[in-house]
């Protein structure tokens, strides 16, 4: 009888079981779903910066340049984001979420830089072009201070000559 009775019992545990483990299965799920992840799957175009050649994602539309590198662990050196506006204005950049220390390069259209801004990571502080630009280059904080590239260097590649 006692083999009954725990037969019973463990029958009538078993849904309630199963409905906290799904509702345990959902939580998990949608918390994965939700999980902010780096944006690595945007286009790319080669830029030139002297005898260097540099790849960078295109962070064209407002969600895409919302996003920028927040949530990269890493980069490697001669990868970047350039950012591009429709059009010229005062650009202004923080670093929420952004886990890497990056340079941004404030880019006019022919592809000369306006002004470099060295950016700590998961800042909320502003840093802006000087100038009304289009582009904006990131890259990781020193890659131009190694290679003395200053403002007024022209940066060369397809998004510059149109």
């Amino acid at each position: 009888m006692s083999l009954c009775l725990t037969h019973r019992i463990s029958l009538t545990l078993r849904p309630a079981r199963l409905l906290a483990l799904a509702v345990a299965a959902t939580s998990l799920l949608a918390s994965a779903q939700t999980a902010p992840s780096p944006q690595l799957l945007l286009p790319r175009t080669p830029l030139r910066a002297g005898m260097h050649v540099l790849d960078v994602q295109l962070a064209q539309t407002p969600q895409e340049r919302q996003i920028g590198l927040m949530f990269r662990k890493e980069m490697p050196q001669h990868e970047g984001m350039l950012f591009v506006f429709e059009q010229p204005a005062i650009q202004c950049f923080w670093m929420r979420n952004t886990l890497l220390p990056l340079t941004a390069a404030f880019v006019a259209d022919d592809g000369t830089i306006v002004n470099l801004a060295d950016m700590k990571p998961q800042s909320d502080d502003s840093h802006c072009s000087t100038k009304p630009v289009r582009f904006v280059l990131e890259m990781n904080q020193g890659w131009f201070a190694k290679r003395n590239i200053q403002s007024g260097y022209k940066l060369g590649g397809q998004p510059f000559s149109r």
